[in-house]
Protein backbone atom coordinates (compact mmCIF):
# COMPACT_ATOMS: atom_id res chain seq x y z
CA UNK A 1 0.00 0.00 0.00
CA UNK A 2 1.48 3.32 -1.08
CA UNK A 3 1.64 6.00 1.59
CA UNK A 4 1.00 9.72 1.45
CA UNK A 5 2.88 12.14 3.67
CA UNK A 6 1.28 15.40 4.76
CA UNK A 7 2.81 18.48 6.35
CA UNK A 8 0.88 19.45 9.47
CA UNK A 9 0.29 23.21 9.63
CA UNK A 10 2.27 24.99 12.33
CA UNK A 11 1.39 28.62 12.97
CA UNK A 12 4.44 30.84 12.62
CA UNK A 13 6.48 28.22 10.79
CA UNK A 14 4.95 26.57 7.73
CA UNK A 15 4.00 29.58 5.61
CA UNK A 16 4.53 29.75 1.84
CA UNK A 17 8.21 30.71 2.09
CA UNK A 18 8.98 27.67 4.23
CA UNK A 19 6.76 25.36 2.16
CA UNK A 20 8.26 26.32 -1.18
CA UNK A 21 11.85 26.04 0.06
CA UNK A 22 11.13 22.75 1.82
CA UNK A 23 9.65 21.22 -1.32
CA UNK A 24 12.56 22.46 -3.43
CA UNK A 25 15.38 21.21 -1.21
CA UNK A 26 13.93 18.13 0.47
CA UNK A 27 10.69 16.89 -1.10
CA UNK A 28 8.81 13.90 0.27
CA UNK A 29 5.63 15.76 1.21
CA UNK A 30 2.60 15.07 -0.98
CA UNK A 31 0.25 17.62 0.57
CA UNK A 32 0.93 20.76 2.60
CA UNK A 33 -1.69 22.29 4.90
CA UNK A 34 -1.57 26.05 5.32
CA UNK A 35 -1.63 27.49 8.86
CA UNK A 36 -5.17 28.35 9.87
CA UNK A 37 -7.17 31.41 8.92
CA UNK A 38 -8.63 33.08 12.01
CA UNK A 39 -11.15 35.91 11.68
CA UNK A 40 -11.89 36.87 15.30
CA UNK A 41 -15.54 37.69 14.69
CA UNK A 42 -14.99 39.82 11.57
CA UNK A 43 -15.71 38.50 8.09
CA UNK A 44 -12.37 39.75 6.84
CA UNK A 45 -9.38 37.76 5.59
CA UNK A 46 -6.22 39.45 6.86
CA UNK A 47 -3.47 40.37 4.42
CA UNK A 48 -1.01 37.82 5.80
CA UNK A 49 -3.50 35.00 5.17
CA UNK A 50 -4.16 36.34 1.68
CA UNK A 51 -0.45 36.33 0.88
CA UNK A 52 0.00 32.85 2.27
CA UNK A 53 -2.82 31.35 0.21
CA UNK A 54 -2.22 33.29 -3.01
CA UNK A 55 -1.67 30.57 -5.63
CA UNK A 56 1.05 32.69 -7.23
CA UNK A 57 3.07 32.49 -4.00
CA UNK A 58 2.90 28.70 -3.78
CA UNK A 59 4.86 26.15 -5.80
CA UNK A 60 4.15 22.98 -3.81
CA UNK A 61 2.35 19.97 -5.33
CA UNK A 62 -0.85 20.41 -3.30
CA UNK A 63 -1.89 23.00 -0.72
CA UNK A 64 -5.00 22.79 1.44
CA UNK A 65 -6.16 25.88 3.34
CA UNK A 66 -7.29 25.58 6.95
CA UNK A 67 -9.66 27.61 9.13
CA UNK A 68 -9.96 28.07 12.90
CA UNK A 69 -13.46 29.05 13.98
CA UNK A 70 -16.52 27.94 15.95
CA UNK A 71 -18.86 30.22 14.00
CA UNK A 72 -20.96 28.90 11.06
CA UNK A 73 -20.92 32.24 9.24
CA UNK A 74 -17.14 32.57 9.53
CA UNK A 75 -16.71 29.02 8.29
CA UNK A 76 -18.90 29.65 5.24
CA UNK A 77 -17.08 32.92 4.56
CA UNK A 78 -13.75 31.08 4.61
CA UNK A 79 -15.14 28.39 2.31
CA UNK A 80 -16.22 30.96 -0.25
CA UNK A 81 -12.92 32.82 0.02
CA UNK A 82 -10.68 29.82 -0.62
CA UNK A 83 -13.02 28.68 -3.41
CA UNK A 84 -12.54 32.06 -5.09
CA UNK A 85 -8.80 31.36 -5.15
CA UNK A 86 -9.32 28.05 -6.92
CA UNK A 87 -9.04 25.69 -3.95
CA UNK A 88 -11.47 22.78 -3.74
CA UNK A 89 -11.02 21.80 -0.07
CA UNK A 90 -10.98 23.51 3.31
CA UNK A 91 -9.63 21.85 6.46
CA UNK A 92 -11.24 22.68 9.81
CA UNK A 93 -8.88 22.89 12.79
CA UNK A 94 -10.28 21.21 15.89
CA UNK A 95 -6.82 20.27 17.06
CA UNK A 96 -5.01 23.39 18.26
CA UNK A 97 -4.16 22.86 21.96
CA UNK A 98 -3.09 26.35 23.01
CA UNK A 99 -5.12 27.98 25.82
CA UNK A 100 -5.53 31.27 23.94
CA UNK A 101 -7.53 29.29 21.37
CA UNK A 102 -9.23 26.63 23.49
CA UNK A 103 -10.52 29.14 26.05
CA UNK A 104 -12.51 30.70 23.19
CA UNK A 105 -14.12 27.34 22.48
CA UNK A 106 -12.09 26.71 19.35
CA UNK A 107 -9.48 24.17 18.31
CA UNK A 108 -9.39 21.16 20.61
CA UNK A 109 -11.55 23.16 23.03
CA UNK A 110 -14.51 22.62 20.69
CA UNK A 111 -14.38 18.83 20.57
CA UNK A 112 -16.58 18.58 23.70
CA UNK A 113 -19.32 20.59 21.93
CA UNK A 114 -20.79 18.23 19.28
CA UNK A 115 -23.88 20.40 18.81
CA UNK A 116 -21.79 23.41 17.78
CA UNK A 117 -19.77 21.21 15.44
CA UNK A 118 -23.05 20.09 13.89
CA UNK A 119 -24.21 23.70 13.40
CA UNK A 120 -21.03 24.63 11.54
CA UNK A 121 -20.99 21.54 9.32
CA UNK A 122 -24.71 21.75 8.58
CA UNK A 123 -24.46 25.31 7.29
CA UNK A 124 -21.29 24.52 5.32
CA UNK A 125 -22.75 21.47 3.60
CA UNK A 126 -26.10 23.13 3.00
CA UNK A 127 -24.75 26.31 1.46
CA UNK A 128 -21.53 25.17 -0.23
CA UNK A 129 -20.32 22.31 -2.42
CA UNK A 130 -16.72 22.60 -1.20
CA UNK A 131 -14.95 19.53 0.15
CA UNK A 132 -14.36 19.67 3.91
CA UNK A 133 -11.80 17.76 5.96
CA UNK A 134 -10.98 17.86 9.67
CA UNK A 135 -7.92 18.01 11.87
CA UNK A 136 -8.63 17.00 15.47
CA UNK A 137 -7.14 15.86 18.76
CA UNK A 138 -8.61 13.10 20.89
CA UNK A 139 -10.26 15.76 23.01
CA UNK A 140 -9.17 18.51 25.35
CA UNK A 141 -9.50 16.92 28.81
CA UNK A 142 -10.12 13.26 27.94
CA UNK A 143 -9.17 11.07 24.96
CA UNK A 144 -12.72 9.75 24.70
CA UNK A 145 -14.23 13.16 23.88
CA UNK A 146 -13.65 12.65 20.17
CA UNK A 147 -15.75 9.48 20.18
CA UNK A 148 -18.82 11.52 21.13
CA UNK A 149 -18.42 13.61 17.94
CA UNK A 150 -18.50 10.70 15.52
CA UNK A 151 -22.30 10.46 15.45
CA UNK A 152 -22.39 14.08 14.29
CA UNK A 153 -19.44 13.80 11.91
CA UNK A 154 -20.97 10.68 10.38
CA UNK A 155 -23.83 12.78 9.00
CA UNK A 156 -21.49 14.57 6.61
CA UNK A 157 -19.34 13.50 3.63
CA UNK A 158 -16.04 14.63 5.14
CA UNK A 159 -13.03 13.81 3.01
CA UNK A 160 -10.99 12.67 6.01
CA UNK A 161 -10.26 13.27 9.68
CA UNK A 162 -6.61 13.76 10.63
CA UNK A 163 -6.18 12.91 14.30
CA UNK A 164 -3.29 14.00 16.49
CA UNK A 165 -3.19 11.25 19.09
CA UNK A 166 -2.96 13.54 22.12
CA UNK A 167 -5.46 15.56 24.14
CA UNK A 168 -5.37 19.33 24.06
CA UNK A 169 -4.26 19.96 27.62
CA UNK A 170 -1.11 17.92 26.96
CA UNK A 171 0.03 20.51 24.42
CA UNK A 172 3.00 18.56 23.04
CA UNK A 173 4.05 16.99 26.33
CA UNK A 174 3.93 13.30 27.12
CA UNK A 175 3.44 10.50 24.66
CA UNK A 176 0.78 9.88 22.05
CA UNK A 177 -2.16 7.63 22.97
CA UNK A 178 -2.15 4.91 20.33
CA UNK A 179 -4.85 2.89 22.08
CA UNK A 180 -7.21 5.88 21.91
CA UNK A 181 -6.40 6.35 18.23
CA UNK A 182 -7.16 2.68 17.60
CA UNK A 183 -10.54 3.15 19.27
CA UNK A 184 -11.29 5.88 16.73
CA UNK A 185 -10.53 3.53 13.85
CA UNK A 186 -13.22 1.20 15.10
CA UNK A 187 -15.93 3.83 15.55
CA UNK A 188 -15.99 6.02 12.45
CA UNK A 189 -16.65 5.28 8.77
CA UNK A 190 -14.51 8.24 7.72
CA UNK A 191 -10.97 7.84 6.45
CA UNK A 192 -8.53 8.65 9.26
CA UNK A 193 -5.06 10.16 8.89
CA UNK A 194 -2.51 9.67 11.66
CA UNK A 195 -0.62 12.57 13.27
CA UNK A 196 1.73 12.66 16.26
CA UNK A 197 5.38 11.98 17.14
CA UNK A 198 6.61 10.91 13.72
CA UNK A 199 10.13 12.14 14.45
CA UNK A 200 12.28 9.45 12.80
CA UNK A 201 12.08 6.73 10.19
CA UNK A 202 11.99 4.10 12.93
CA UNK A 203 9.19 5.94 14.76
CA UNK A 204 7.22 6.01 11.50
CA UNK A 205 7.80 2.28 10.93
CA UNK A 206 6.42 1.48 14.37
CA UNK A 207 3.29 3.55 13.73
CA UNK A 208 2.82 1.99 10.31
CA UNK A 209 3.22 -1.50 11.77
CA UNK A 210 0.66 -0.72 14.50
CA UNK A 211 -1.87 0.69 12.01
CA UNK A 212 -1.41 -1.06 8.64
CA UNK A 213 -4.80 0.23 7.46
CA UNK A 214 -3.58 3.85 7.61
CA UNK A 215 -1.97 5.20 4.44
CA UNK A 216 -1.88 8.96 5.18
CA UNK A 217 0.54 10.22 7.81
CA UNK A 218 0.88 13.83 8.95
CA UNK A 219 4.23 15.17 10.16
CA UNK A 220 4.50 18.40 12.16
CA UNK A 221 7.40 19.29 14.44
CA UNK A 222 9.43 16.32 13.21
CA UNK A 223 9.49 17.77 9.74
CA UNK A 224 11.13 20.99 10.95
CA UNK A 225 13.55 19.24 13.30
CA UNK A 226 14.69 16.89 10.52
CA UNK A 227 13.71 18.18 7.06
CA UNK A 228 15.12 15.03 5.43
CA UNK A 229 12.62 12.83 7.28
CA UNK A 230 9.78 12.75 4.70
CA UNK A 231 12.01 11.79 1.78
CA UNK A 232 13.78 9.18 3.91
CA UNK A 233 10.42 7.67 4.89
CA UNK A 234 9.37 7.61 1.24
CA UNK A 235 12.65 5.91 0.27
CA UNK A 236 12.45 3.55 3.27
CA UNK A 237 15.97 4.39 4.38
CA UNK A 238 17.72 5.70 7.48
CA UNK A 239 20.69 6.92 5.41
CA UNK A 240 21.09 10.65 4.87
CA UNK A 241 22.46 12.02 1.57
CA UNK A 242 26.22 12.56 1.49
CA UNK A 243 25.75 16.31 1.05
CA UNK A 244 23.25 16.57 3.91
CA UNK A 245 24.71 19.65 5.53
CA UNK A 246 25.19 21.49 2.25
CA UNK A 247 21.52 20.99 1.40
CA UNK A 248 20.42 21.98 4.91
CA UNK A 249 22.59 25.12 4.78
CA UNK A 250 21.23 26.16 1.38
CA UNK A 251 17.69 25.66 2.66
CA UNK A 252 18.44 27.72 5.76
CA UNK A 253 20.02 30.52 3.74
CA UNK A 254 17.05 30.62 1.38
CA UNK A 255 14.41 31.01 4.06
CA UNK A 256 16.61 33.40 6.06
CA UNK A 257 16.97 35.72 3.07
CA UNK A 258 13.26 35.64 2.30
CA UNK A 259 12.18 36.28 5.88
CA UNK A 260 14.79 39.01 6.25
CA UNK A 261 13.32 40.76 3.21
CA UNK A 262 9.74 40.34 4.46
CA UNK A 263 10.19 41.32 8.12
CA UNK A 264 10.93 44.78 9.44
CA UNK A 265 14.05 45.25 11.54
CA UNK A 266 16.54 42.97 13.28
CA UNK A 267 14.33 41.81 16.16
CA UNK A 268 11.58 40.11 14.09
CA UNK A 269 14.05 38.16 11.95
CA UNK A 270 16.00 37.10 15.04
CA UNK A 271 12.84 35.82 16.74
CA UNK A 272 11.65 34.11 13.57
CA UNK A 273 14.91 32.21 13.08
CA UNK A 274 15.26 31.47 16.79
CA UNK A 275 11.93 29.69 16.57
CA UNK A 276 13.19 27.57 13.69
CA UNK A 277 16.47 26.79 15.46
CA UNK A 278 14.60 25.42 18.45
CA UNK A 279 13.78 22.58 16.06
CA UNK A 280 16.75 22.71 13.64
CA UNK A 281 19.18 22.30 16.53
CA UNK A 282 17.78 18.82 17.17
CA UNK A 283 19.49 17.62 13.98
CA UNK A 284 22.94 18.65 15.23
CA UNK A 285 25.41 16.82 17.45
CA UNK A 286 25.20 19.12 20.46
CA UNK A 287 21.67 20.49 20.48
CA UNK A 288 21.94 22.74 23.59
CA UNK A 289 25.25 24.23 22.43
CA UNK A 290 23.93 24.91 18.92
CA UNK A 291 20.74 26.57 20.18
CA UNK A 292 22.71 28.62 22.71
CA UNK A 293 25.04 29.90 19.96
CA UNK A 294 22.04 31.07 17.93
CA UNK A 295 20.39 32.64 20.96
CA UNK A 296 23.55 34.60 21.83
CA UNK A 297 23.93 36.04 18.33
CA UNK A 298 22.94 39.65 18.96
CA UNK A 299 22.89 40.98 15.39
CA UNK A 300 22.76 39.80 11.79
CA UNK A 301 26.53 39.51 11.38
CA UNK A 302 26.93 37.48 14.56
CA UNK A 303 23.98 35.33 13.58
CA UNK A 304 25.43 34.50 10.16
CA UNK A 305 28.82 33.76 11.71
CA UNK A 306 27.21 31.45 14.25
CA UNK A 307 25.29 29.64 11.53
CA UNK A 308 28.41 29.23 9.37
CA UNK A 309 30.35 27.83 12.31
CA UNK A 310 27.56 25.43 13.27
CA UNK A 311 27.37 23.95 9.78
CA UNK A 312 31.14 23.88 9.36
CA UNK A 313 31.46 21.83 12.55
CA UNK A 314 29.02 19.25 11.20
CA UNK A 315 30.93 18.51 8.01
CA UNK A 316 32.60 15.14 7.97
Amino acid sequence: MSIKLLSSPLQGFTDFRFRNAFHHYFGGIDTFYAPYIKMNGKLIIKNNYQRDLNPENNSVPELIPQVMTNNPDEFLFALNYVKSLGYTELNWNLGCPYPMVTKQGMGSGMICQPQKIDEVLHKAHTESDMTISMKMRMGYDEPTEILKTFAILGKYPLKNIAIHARIGKQLYKGGVDLDAFEACLKQTPHQLYYNGDITSVNAFRKIQQRFPEINHFMIGRGLIADPFLPSMIKNDTTEYPENKWQIFKEFHDTIYQQYDEALSGPTPIKMKMLGFWEYFSQSFDNTPKVYKAIKKAGNAVKYKNAVNEIFANQKR
